[in-house]
């Protein structure tokens, strides 16, 4: 049995990665509940969250499939350029 996180959005559920070796095979999905994060108990202000999430918002791209490429950055270059 193999695990993966995912996101369920309209309809569509994303995977954070595709399982290896595996085409086709029956799966479950169980829905997780959001639980709300009490920040204040963390010690962050709702001005830190804030700037928080703007500055981790350009990793977001990192979950597109274009980036896969960057995927085993260095062994894909090292096979380009053996002498690097």
């Amino acid at each position: 049995m193999t695990t993966i996180t995912g996101i369920y959005k309209d309809g569509i559920v994303e995977l954070s990665e595709l399982p290896a070796e595996i085409t086709q095979a029956p799966v479950l999905v169980t829905f997780l509940e959001q639980q709300e994060i009490d920040l204040q108990s963390l010690g962050i202000s709702q001005e830190q969250a804030a700037e928080l999430r703007t500055t981790f918002a350009t990793f977001e791209d990192w979950n597109n499939p274009e980036m896969d490429i960057y995927n085993n950055y260095d062994a894909s270059k090292s096979a380009l350029n053996p002498t690097a």
